[in-house]
């Protein structure tokens, strides 16, 4: 509760703050019955003059000033300047507009002058000379040419003369043709760009003058010059006139320019003095409306003298809120403080995720599939690390990861000039993001050293190779560069494949790059980055069903973790558990088993390990016996599948029958009240009134059986589907990461080496080729494709299993996001 004559500067003081996001108290009030919606409106006119300043100084191409600290003016004080300023300059652009338009308009006159003037001077030159010729004495002369020149019924030509569009010429001399049926004669010429009166934009125009006979002829040639947008301007006949209104012209051109001037530069003295406090203004302004849109949903007691507020806060910024609170009473020396104390609610409340500029572009990934409900788990924390890394599986490369990390690197050592800037579309995103894309290459060049490649070619930095040539060529110790690019050198890596090396360890990190360019490359990197693949997709699902539990464990819904969780973990481990377990062994104890035949024959033949059949003869015949690895696998996968089954029922039949049994339990518990007394009621504790609401909360509650016998069975499809569409989709992970490597290698291969071996010319073609090929290809489409990929698993492969998204952001009231907002 707050003083209404200290309000405003209190909610001033938490917008500062900006921890506290108001609820709206008048839902049932339009817009126009709010208390404050007077000042809102006034508001609205403010920001609506600053708009028009904004255009004015962009059109100006003015640069607005910084936002300076100091005293903010008064809402009546900044009201009444803006008034001011947004007249004084409509007046000085009508002024403008007025003598621009006046130029304008004597600019065509003098070119009518002009160019007018030579038609008729043309003509008259014309007329001249044909006169000379006809009346000088020859003998091919006729004897009655002087009395055909002496013809009393002389017609006298009127004309029109003006400026039109020069688009327009050729549609307006067919007009007038028309409209005349002939009796007209046009003339014009072109005088190029030329600024127009009516638009105050140039356009490429011509002169023109139509000579006519009659008093009808005019009508319809004015009728048209207007119709097509003509400007029509006086022209004397006699040529002294025709000077001296040319002089005159050009006397007023020479005033209107010296105006004109003066007007621009106090036009301009005006934009940057509004220019240097706009933004200042523009701040205030959007303070002003969004504490004024703040107090209309707060709720007003009949007195007027109080106003009452509810807001979610933060735990945390409590005693931030109570000190800002007493800030604002003081400097309004109010005499009531304001008061502030927690109130016992059923809604739920907002989420708040506290953020910095690394992780907020991770918590947006998350927020983008659903804002958590309140202290739900939230998946953030470890999106930033396992987002980055399943992005790097399918992209790694050290080449593509030091170019994706040097773009990445820019945009981070310039986000404090690029932050200022207005970035388009793209450039947005990426900026966004800069701190994800930052990771995603960290993590990129990590897996290129696990992978040991650098735009497709091995690496062998971390030593020699635990593998070597077979047959004559396994004395010499050859390269590995040199296996990869000469066939001759090492025939077996190309026939029958590389043998170990006697009395050498394993390559120290990562993939053997003996590997690369061999013929057993793709069937070992095939085997190798598939199980990978299963083996990190069935660690992330496993702990997003394990996230579950946490959310379990809170809410305290020990029905879900009985129900849900156990048998979840059961079913998922005891098929695809069992699968990893099998793959982490069979890669130390070096066993030939076929996994393959392994979970096929487990769910087929259970208890059958070896494949074994009954010959003809009666006898037992192992046909896979290298398939068992350990003693008693038989008895131990039946079991597996034995309680996998069983988690099926489990987690779909209990859950719907004993919330059914309580909701009875409940119902026939309520039964059994009496009606309370008034003066019971009146003598209820406060805790008991809390309680009796909680029961006549969850009384209002419909229990529908059906509704949550469908809702659990499509929980439990859904799960059991998944777990095996889930764990098929990791292997995404595996295909992404193999066509990276091959478009890369194709690339390297079939380009860039096909230039170094045509020469010096196709060299410079192919590397231009590579370059373009490698960052439109693998940088921009690839990057793209992973970070989707990427996106999905954690959307719907590990987000499923516990988070619900089904809450709503924390909106505080805050001036930092208000000052964000457009006008």
């Amino acid at each position: 509760m707050m003083p209404a004559e200290s309000a405003h500067d209190t909610v001033a003081a938490l917008g500062h703050v900006g921890l506290l996001q108001f609820k709206d108290l008048n839902t049932d009030k339009s817009a126009f019955q709010r208390s404050y919606a007077s000042q809102v409106k006034r508001c609205d006119e403010m920001a609506r003059k600053l708009r028009f300043f904004h255009d004015q100084v962009q059109k100006s191409e003015l640069i607005v000033g910084a936002r300076m600290g100091g005293d903010s003016w008064e809402l009546d004080e900044l009201e009444a300047k803006l008034d001011e300023l947004e007249s004084e300059l409509i007046e000085i652009n009508g002024n403008s507009e007025r003598l621009q338009r006046s130029h304008s308009e004597l600019m065509e006159l003098q070119l009518v002058l002009e160019k007018a003037g030579g038609f008729f001077d043309d003509a008259q030159h014309r007329a001249s000379a044909a006169q000379f010729e006809s009346s000088s004495g020859t003998m091919e002369a006729p004897l009655l040419a002087g009395e055909s020149t002496t013809d009393p019924k002389t017609v006298r030509l009127g004309f029109v003369a003006g400026v039109i569009s020069q688009e327009k010429l050729i549609a307006f001399e067919r007009l007038l043709f028309r409209a005349t049926r002939g009796n007209m004669f046009l003339k014009s010429t072109a005088v190029g760009s030329v600024l127009d009166p009516t638009s105050g934009e140039k356009q490429e125009k011509a002169v023109f003058v139509v000579f006519f006979a009659g008093e009808r002829a005019r009508t319809k040639i004015l009728k048209i010059c207007e119709a097509f947008g003509a400007n029509r301007y006086p022209f004397p006949e006699e040529p002294a006139r025709q000077r001296q209104m040319n002089a005159e012209v050009t006397a007023r051109l020479r005033e209107l320019h010296t105006t004109i001037e003066a007007g621009e530069r106090h036009r301009e003295s005006v934009l940057q003095n509004i220019a240097v406090n706009l933004e200042s203004w523009t701040v205030q302004t959007k303070q002003e409306t969004a504490i004024y849109h703040t107090l209309n949903k707060l709720s007003v007691d009949t007195s007027r003298k109080v106003l009452v507020a509810e807001a979610w806060c933060p735990v945390s910024g409590k005693q931030q809120v109570q000190d800002a609170l007493s800030e604002a009473a003081q400097r309004a020396n109010s005499s009531v403080s304001t008061i502030f104390q927690p109130l016992i609610t059923y809604e739920a409340p907002p989420t708040y995720h506290q953020t910095n500029k690394i992780t907020h572009s991770f918590q947006e990934i998350v927020d983008a599939y659903g804002v958590a409900k309140y202290r739900e788990a939230n998946p953030a924390p470890f999106t930033i690390v396992t987002f980055p890394f399943l992005f790097a599986v399918m992209f790694g490369d050290f080449g593509h990861g030091m170019l994706l990390l040097a773009f990445a690197l820019w945009m981070v050592l310039r986000e404090k000039t690029m932050g200022r800037q207005q970035l388009d579309e793209i450039l947005g995103m990426c900026f966004g993001g800069r701190y994800v894309i930052l990771l995603m290459a960290i993590f990129s060049i990590y897996t290129g050293l696990i992978y040991n490649e650098a735009f497709s070619v091995p690496m062998s930095i971390f030593g020699s190779s635990h593998w070597g040539c077979a047959g004559p060529a396994a004395s010499q110790d050859i390269p590995t560069l040199s296996i990869k690019f000469n066939e001759e050198l090492c025939p077996s890596a190309f026939t029958s494949g590389l043998q170990m090396k006697t009395g050498q360890g394993p390559y120290p990190f990562g993939v053997d790059p003996v590997w690369h360019g061999t013929k057993t490359e793709l069937s070992y990197l095939n085997s190798v980055k598939m199980k990978l693949s299963i083996l990190l997709g069935v660690a992330q699902m496993n702990g997003g069903v394990i996230l579950s539990l946490f959310n379990n464990r809170y809410f305290r819904d020990k029905l879900s973790i009985i129900c849900e969780f156990i048998p979840q973990m059961i079913f998922l481990n005891a098929l695809f558990g069992y699968l990893c377990i099998l793959i982490i062994a069979k890669w130390i104890s070096g066993s030939y088993a076929d996994l393959y035949h392994i979970m096929i024959y487990m769910f087929l033949q259970p208890g059958n390990v070896d494949c074994s059949t009954t010959n003809a003869a009666g006898e037992t015949v192992a046909g896979c016996p290298r398939n068992k690895m350990y003693a008693g696998q038989e008895g131990f996968q039946v079991f597996l599948l034995l309680i996998a089954f069983a988690a099926v029922p489990w987690m779909l039949i209990p859950k719907p029958y004993i919330l059914k049994k309580r909701h009875e339990a409940r119902l026939a518990q309520t039964e059994h009240y009496g009606r309370v007394s008034p003066h019971d009621e009146d003598a209820e504790t406060p805790n008991q009134r809390l309680t009796s609401a909680a029961h006549a909360h969850d009384e209002h509650e419909e229990f529908d059986f059906g509704e949550i016998l469908v809702h659990q069975m499509i929980h439990t499809i859904e799960f059991v589907l998944g777990a095996v569409s889930n764990t098929a989709s990791y292997l995404r992970l595996w295909a992404l990461s193999l066509a990276h490597s091959q478009l890369s290698a194709v690339f390297y291969d079939r380009v860039l080496m096909f230039g170094v071996q045509s020469g010096i010319g196709a060299l410079f073609i192919a590397f231009f080729v590579f370059i373009v090929a490698t960052l439109g290809v693998l940088m921009v489409m690839e990057t793209l494709s992973a970070f989707l990929h990427a996106l999905r698993l954690h959307w719907v492969e590990f987000q499923n299993k516990f988070y619900h998204g089904d809450g709503y952001k924390f909106a505080p009231f805050s001036f930092k996001i208000v000052e964000q907002e457009e006008l």
